[in-house]
């Protein structure tokens, strides 16, 4: 099978793949598999294999967006991919959740529009539990801040005229939001493959909480690096 939108036989593809947004951060990711190469890219999906630890895996990036990121999904679970982990970037939603630490997203409120055109309305956008179990067993191994629990996906990163209840959403106990998750987590149910998903704190998301964004600092980076090591782990373990 000719995955059109990855450019990609399906046959290329090993049962197990990392995700993320940008397609510079799955360059980099892909530096740490051994024998890597790039297989495919086409719009901002990059796909990469090579080994780590002995193990065969892909990394792919799927854009900035559920929607867009969905075909990416899609279009790998359609190719036999039966794991998918995620590692991005997030905004915090909690105080206590600075930027520099770490998200282990264990399920997502889903407030994007993909979701409700694919699962009816109310339906739990979940993480498998195996996997995040692997992923909360590697963080075990690291001195850095982790936190786990819910996030959420908005498909906004700039408020319009309409306002967004950040609020009530901090008051629930979210802690942190992003743009994609709840799309993987609800193609990966109804497709029945096995998810979960990490991300790094890049900022607040309510300004109330301060801070000026920039998440370009080498506090994030080093983040990141560390949660890109943590999937790889837990995904090949």
């Amino acid at each position: 099978m000719y995955l059109s939108n990855l450019k990609v036989e399906a046959d290329q593809l090993p049962k197990k793949v990392i995700v993320c947004g940008d397609p510079d951060r799955a360059t980099l990711i892909a530096k740490s598999l051994e024998e890597n190469k790039l297989l495919a890219q086409n719009r901002e999906y990059y796909t990469y294999v090579g080994y780590f630890n002995n193990e065969y895996i892909a990394v792919v990036s799927h854009g900035v967006g559920a929607s867009g990121a969905a075909v990416c999904f899609e279009q790998l679970i359609q190719g036999g991919v039966e794991e998918i982990i995620r590692v991005g970037t997030a905004g915090s939603y909690q105080k206590e959740v600075r930027p520099g630490s770490l998200v282990i997203s264990t399920a997502s409120v889903s407030t994007d529009g993909f979701s409700s055109q694919i699962v009816p309305k109310g339906f739990p956008a979940v993480a498998d539990l195996s996997v995040s179990n692997k992923l909360l067993a590697e963080t075990k191994k690291v001195s850095f801040p982790i936190f786990s629990g819910i996030t959420l996906t908005l498909d906004v990163f700039y408020q319009g005229v309409v306002p967004f209840p950040h609020q009530q959403y901090q008051e629930a106990g979210v802690l942190a939001v992003e743009m994609e998750i709840a799309a993987l987590y609800s193609i990966a149910s109804i497709r029945q493959v096995k998810a979960g998903a990490i991300v790094a704190i890049d900022g607040y998301a309510d300004s109330n909480l301060a801070e000026d964004y920039n998440p370009h600092t080498d506090q994030i980076k080093q983040a990141i690096d560390q949660a890109v090591i943590i999937a790889l782990n837990a995904l090949t373990n």
